[in-house]
């Protein structure tokens, strides 16, 4: 035990000495927080778009707003290939303009057919920059920051996840303009290309003797049981991100709740992020995931079972919590499970799972809504994060303990 204790003090001491926050890292750090600035500003808002414009129901609501998970899902696996394939800031600079131009495309949408085809085909950039983005940003870490620094990065999801949504609500209820709110992520997404294009990366070899076409340069595969996780919890995220909103104004009467409640759960994410980092430079990334697991349960099994304003804000806190601790530790497991030279593919594998999840919650929720009701919508999300967690315990968190790597 004791010198269990005097390698993780020697572990800190020498992380210590290199900063975190370099120039590029805080660069990188940043892009983070403008893609989802925009993602986050327009993707809750968008079932009232499609309500008020084109008088679009719930079913038809979710499977049009599935396009998009459909084609990042895709898009994941092919960013990851062309991430470790190709000089990465070529992949990061192309994706983020590909991002920006598709905000545009809103502006053009002006029946169903040619709105779903634009946010559809969005999918695309939005996947391979959210990838790209983030190996460059563990490129640019230190290793002895690597697992505080994936931790942290996700603060900027977080703080954009809490204010943009904030933002979009209150353009729609005070001017009522969709227009403004897509002008608002385009400007984001542009500022977001600018800053991508000032980072620096050292030049990197491109392995060679790999076989130009096999899965494990598109999939993790050491990663599967981390990635069934991800889906599950993905999935009961999917259902409140989607239909919180339309719930808030339908049954609430009050649209703003929502917002609420993404600031809430934000901040939530915040706290559980800066207090986990501390143990995740200390190697505690299974203890942090256990917690972060257990706790979101909770989360999502009492807000399935109360719907008031006040149970509403309840919920977000734990569900922050939980989150904050769960998602930064399952990040640093499908880096610590991949070598250097398949990040980019790690970082696919967790995000590609990520909108399998999505998917799963836009489309079964949309269903659930519109022929059961919300209830079970957010049934739903509980039995999902609850299945997530008995597959935890059972399989991922033993298959990580033996197959992570100590030296990549």
């Amino acid at each position: 035990m004791q010198q269990k204790e005097a390698n993780q003090l020697c572990s800190m001491t020498e992380a210590e000495t290199h900063s975190l926050w370099t120039k590029d890292y805080l660069r990188a750090w940043s892009c983070n927080f403008l893609i989802f600035f925009a993602f986050m500003m327009v993707t809750p808002l968008l079932p009232l778009y499609m309500k008020d414009s084109f008088g679009a129901d719930k079913h038809l609501i979710g499977m049009v707003l599935s396009g998009y998970t459909l084609t990042a899902l895709v898009s994941r696996s092919i960013g990851g290939f062309l991430v470790d394939s190709l000089p990465r800031k070529l992949v990061l600079t192309v994706s983020w303009i590909g991002f920006s131009l598709f905000f545009a495309g809103y502006y053009i949408t002006t029946s169903l057919a040619l709105f779903a085809i634009v946010r559809t085909l969005h999918g695309i950039p939005f996947a391979t920059t959210c990838v790209s983005n983030s190996t460059v940003a563990i490129d640019v870490t230190h290793p002895t920051r690597r697992a505080e620094g994936i931790g942290l990065y996700g603060l900027s999801n977080n703080l954009s996840t809490a204010i943009a949504p904030m933002v979009g609500l209150y353009i729609y209820e005070v001017w009522h303009s969709f227009d403004l709110i897509f002008g608002l992520a385009l400007g984001s997404a542009l500022l977001g290309t600018l800053l991508a294009s000032t980072i620096n990366l050292r030049k990197r070899d491109i392995v060679p003797n790999r076989k130009p076409i096999s899965l494990d340069r598109f999939f993790l595969i050491k990663g599967w049981s981390q990635g069934v996780c991800i889906a599950c919890f993905a999935t009961a995220y999917g259902v409140l991100a989607t239909y919180l909103a339309i719930y808030c104004k339908e049954q609430m009467g009050n649209a703003s709740v929502s917002g609420n409640f993404f600031l809430i759960i934000a901040l939530g994410l915040m706290c559980s992020r800066l207090i986990g980092s501390r143990t995740l430079r200390q190697g505690k990334i299974v203890e942090n995931a256990t917690f972060g697991v257990a706790f979101s349960v909770l989360g999502y099994g009492s807000f399935a079972l109360w719907h008031n304003e006040w149970s509403c804000y309840a919920c977000a806190v734990i569900v922050g919590l939980g989150n904050g601790h769960m998602f930064p530790a399952f990040s640093n497991m499908f880096v610590n499970l991949a070598p250097s030279n398949q990040r980019g593919t790690a970082n696919a594998t967790l995000l590609t799972m990520w909108d399998v999840g999505m998917g799963l919650g836009i489309v079964l929720g949309g269903f659930l809504a519109e022929h059961y009701g919300y209830e079970w919508a957010f049934y739903l999300s509980a039995f999902a994060q609850f299945f997530g967690m008995l597959f935890y315990f059972a399989l991922a968190k033993g298959r990580y303990i033996k197959q992570r790597l100590t030296e990549h």
